[in-house]
């Protein structure tokens, strides 16, 4: 790069200085210039003040001290000196506007969305879009009753410290705008609006989400911009016209305060973890002189060690070798049958060297399974099933069924329940849906199939029966969804299991000990077989997807013969990994997090960088992170105390007297674990952070190997390797022997580049992979001299011209 020319002040002046043209001033008028004001203009309404210089002791005095504030009474030395310093910022707690609620005042409902707020104006009467500063919100008419719909954005308050500085453990903490925690927040418009629309309101009306989020989203919008202690609440499953109007009917005077407080409850025991435990990792490495963003959270810990403990059984594991033995029998048909067991020795194999020509004895056996329809969907089965069918992670399924749910399509998506209750008024959607697909005649049952677990917010997932037209990943989620539905009034489907099992007898009972192998005194029996099914009756499996392997043999009675006697060598597999589908299963059965908020878990580990791939790998960094953590705070990763902390805010949920009480338990319970921890961290600083700076280290050469792909075609000594410029946000490909080489290639914006085992046929260039949302896999040649290059840049022109010409 070109070394940035600087101009002295008298060439700025001089370059901005433009020469008129004459002729350039016939267009122009003149105007006559005012006069210069004299001094006592300026000074005629100016009132003298006496200027009194500022008291220095009247500052805030602001004192540094060690990050760990609260732990000196321990008798531990500071890591760090701080010196003390004057500073004039204070930090200014966030105070509620005081608003009262007007006689003659019209109803104010807040949504969590926009689009949740447009189905509620439409459904309860007769609604006119209306803006303040660009944010749409909905006037009402219902019945002569003005009421104004607007929407929260989600979350428009967050928690912040009420204290400057990094310390750790800090627990002063209070809720305030996003706004002012995080300046130019796109929400300051959003509690802008909702803030006027509250001066004139008569009452207060949530009726946003009705699940934890919804309600501490709902009670922060009542507390802190209506200034009320308590509002109504609306109560939906669906954003359906009738479900709406319903819940308005039958409204409750009050929110739910146990979704409230153990909502508030979660957010600050996520904040006291993540914020304080991140901050103490984060200085450790500090004390290395190096800088490193780390995280790790309540359940973030505990995820990350069940992904590590799965990676070291993998590491440790041996291959053994091991042998199958297969034989081809006839009579009536010929039939392959498996040994029914495996053979570690390969000394065991000499058994059945001599099998050709014999006879054995065959039955079959035959079972009939039953195989009634899979529950109702909860959010978990939607995800793994989503996973399952389409390779879809669970993050992205939670936002395709969130958008279907605000669309109106499907049911609220985040609850546990496998329960379908007749109020939902399944019958009239089964009816349209039944039609609508074709599957009348399948449909045999009045009442659905339903599983053990319950969600008291919500029933479980199903579709509402409106329709809309949808396409790709949004069009595979309904349909899975609708197809799970109708399955759950249909009969059982009915397989056919089937066994054949030859019986060799006579054989001499090999034994390595003995003189020759073959114990003569000891004959033995041999027993081979293979499983069979078919499916007598599809029910329900004509309408749901299924993976069932059917596999028809047929049956074998009486005498057969050996025809044919085969093994094939194999080796013991490693455990096999989580998919992001059973990681989450895993989560639910152990109780770690919520429905709602493990797939975003499992997002912030990769964004970390301590696990990759879909197959959820640990990578070194996440496996040095849990052993620090085994090594110095076990505590953070223990899933008992993480569990506990979860029924004990299941318990708040679940209550209706004593919440505040039960809420401050719990948060001094979390203090006192989180101050421990940080003592634990003070103690052993230094030596987290060297061994933390080190995993870092290692996780990023290795990073470096995984991305090269060739040596560099220009200077031949370096490696052609993936790169992310942070200066740019992209990805592009540059030769590592940089800044000796500066060779570099473009890749495409806005998707994941991976590497493949392909290579060009073209040039020889190693074939990249562009992954992009709701696209399929790209292969392509990164080589921009390539012929494939310049064929489809010029393909893409001619269409481009095209499109010109049609223009």
């Amino acid at each position: 790069m070109k070394k940035k020319i600087t101009k002295t002040r008298e060439e700025v002046i001089a370059e901005s200085y433009f020469p008129v043209d004459e002729t350039d001033l016939k267009h122009t008028t003149e105007k006559q210039e005012k006069e210069t004001p004299s001094k006592e203009d300026f000074t005629k309404r100016v009132v003298e003040k006496e200027y009194k210089k500022l008291e220095r002791t009247s500052l805030e005095i602001v004192e540094h001290r060690s990050v760990y504030p609260k732990l000196r009474s321990k008798g531990v030395k500071p890591t760090r000196k701080y010196k003390k310093r004057k500073s004039k910022i204070k930090k200014v707690k966030y105070v509620p506007p005081k608003i009262s609620l007007k006689k003659n005042g019209y109803e104010l409902v807040i949504t969590e969305k926009p689009q949740a707020g447009l189905k509620i104006a439409t459904a309860l009467g007769n609604a006119t879009q209306m803006f303040s500063d660009k944010i749409p919100y909905y006037e009402v008419d219902r019945d002569g009753k003005k009421i104004i719909v607007a929407c929260a954005v989600g979350h428009l308050f967050t928690l912040n410290q009420n204290v400057s500085g990094s310390g750790v453990p800090i627990f002063d903490i209070d809720w305030a705008p996003n706004y002012v925690v995080r300046k130019k927040d796109f929400t300051k418009k959003y509690y802008n609006l909702l803030l006027k629309l509250a001066r004139n309101a008569g009452s207060v009306t949530i009726a946003t989400d009705f699940d934890i989020e919804g309600e501490v989203i709902g009670l922060n919008v009542a507390r802190f911009i209506c200034n009320q202690k308590d509002a109504n609440r609306m109560n939906f499953s669906t954003l359906t016209s009738d479900e709406l109007n319903q819940a308005y009917k039958k409204k409750s005077k009050n929110i739910n305060w146990g979704h409230a407080i153990a909502g508030e409850s979660r957010h600050y025991l996520d904040w006291f973890y993540g914020i304080n435990l991140s901050r103490a990792l984060m200085h450790a490495i500090k004390t290395t002189g190096k800088f490193r963003i780390m995280s790790i959270g309540r359940v973030q810990g505990p995820a990350l060690n069940l992904i590590v403990k799965k990676e070291k059984e993998i590491q440790k594991f041996k291959p053994e070798k091991y042998w199958q033995v297969f034989i081809n029998v006839k009579n009536s048909h010929i039939l392959e049958l498996k040994f029914n067991k495996e053979i570690f020795e390969k000394t065991e194999l000499k058994k059945f060297e001599n099998l050709n020509g014999r006879t054995a004895q065959a039955s079959t056996k035959k079972a009939e399974q039953i195989l009634p329809p899979n529950p109702p969907f909860n959010l978990t089965t939607l995800q793994t099933e989503a996973y399952k069918f389409y390779g879809l992670v669970p993050a992205k399924t939670l936002r395709i069924a969130q958008s279907l749910y605000l669309a109106g399509l499907i049911s609220y998506p985040r609850t546990s329940s496998q329960k379908l209750p007749e109020s939902v008024g399944y019958k009239v959607i089964l009816k349209k849906l039944a039609k609508k697909y074709n599957v009348e005649k399948l449909i045999t049952k009045k009442k659905p199939v339903e599983g053990k677990k319950l969600d008291p917010a919500h029933p479980s997932i199903y579709p509402t029966g409106n329709s809309q037209i949808l396409s790709g990943d949004d069009e595979k989620i309904y349909e899975l969804i609708v197809k799970r539905f109708l399955s759950l009034f249909c009969d059982c489907a009915v397989i056919d299991k089937k066994i054949v099992t030859a019986q060799l007898d006579g054989l001499i009972r090999h034994d390595p000990k003995l003189k020759g192998g073959f114990d003569k005194g000891n004959q033995v029996s041999l027993y081979f077989s293979v499983r069979g099914s078919s499916v007598r009756k599809k029910a329900w499996m004509e309408i749901y997807p299924s993976k069932l392997k059917e596999n028809e043999i047929p049956d074998l009675d009486g005498e057969v013969k050996i025809i044919k006697v085969r093994t094939e060598e194999k080796e013991t597999q490693p455990p096999r990994r989580y998919s992001p589908a059973s990681i989450l299963s895993e989560l639910e059965k152990k109780n770690l997090g919520t429905k709602a908020t493990r797939a975003a878990i499992l997002e912030t580990l990769e964004n970390r960088g301590y696990i990759k791939d879909r197959n959820v790998k640990a990578t070194p960094l996440g496996i040095s992170l849990i052993g620090i953590l085994e090594k110095y705070s076990k505590i953070i990763i223990d899933e008992k105390l993480t569990r506990d902390l979860e029924e004990e805010m299941e318990e708040i949920l679940n209550s209706k007297k004593g919440l505040k009480d039960k809420q401050k338990i719990l948060l001094e319970k979390a203090k006192k674990i989180i101050t421990q921890i940080a003592y634990d961290f003070e103690k052993n600083e230094e030596k987290i952070g060297k061994e933390l700076l080190t995993a870092n280290i290692q996780q990023r050469e290795q990073q470096k190997i995984e991305n090269k792909l060739c040596v560099c075609p220009v200077c031949k000594k370096g490696n052609l390797a993936i790169t992310y410029s942070r200066k740019t946000k992209r990805f592009f490909v540059a030769c590592d022997a940089y800044p000796n080489c500066k060779t570099t290639y473009s890749l495409p914006p806005n998707g994941t580049i991976k590497k493949t085992n392909k290579l060009c046929e073209k040039c020889g260039f190693p074939m990249l992979m562009c992954l992009k949302a709701r696209r399929k896999p790209w292969f392509f040649c990164f080589n921009s001299d390539c012929e494939t290059n310049k064929e489809r840049i010029e393909e893409y022109r001619k269409k481009r011209e095209g499109e010109k010409f049609e223009r």
